[in-house]
């Protein structure tokens, strides 16, 4: 099934939220670069959680759009993991990373999406 970028990033918050990742956020970044369209950020509690959650977003957006990542890193210490679906890159960081590396001042010329619009999106894709 084709869906759209928006869809799609709110799905991977939706599927990040299940597995309590926190402080989740979108960043509309299609009108300031040709990367991506969208880029979700999320924090992991620890490097186990951090694992859990990228192995998560990929077993449902494999299961729910039949897409696989085009691309998957992460550092040697597993406490950043990357997700590229071309048009949205996941960003899984440990919480002390996510604080150093500040993904969102970067990119502070992008527009959130509010966490009440990508839950009210995602919860048609929530399993019951």
């Amino acid at each position: 099934m084709e869906t759209d970028s928006k869809t799609l990033a709110c799905v991977i918050a939706g599927a990040l939220d299940d597995k309590l990742g926190k402080d989740i956020t979108i960043l509309n970044i299609s009108h300031v670069s040709s990367l991506a369209d969208y880029f979700v950020i999320v924090t992991g509690d620890s490097t186990p959680q951090v694992k859990a959650l990228m192995n998560n977003t990929r077993e449902k957006i494999k299961e729910h759009f039949n897409r696989l990542p085009i691309r998957s890193e992460n550092d040697a210490k597993n406490r950043w993991n990357l997700l590229d679906y071309g048009d949205v890159v996941v960003h899984i960081l440990h919480k002390e990373d996510r604080e150093t590396y500040a993904i969102e001042k970067f990119w502070n010329n992008a527009f959130s999406v509010p966490e009440s619009e990508w839950k009210e999106i995602s919860k048609d894709y929530k399993e019951f």
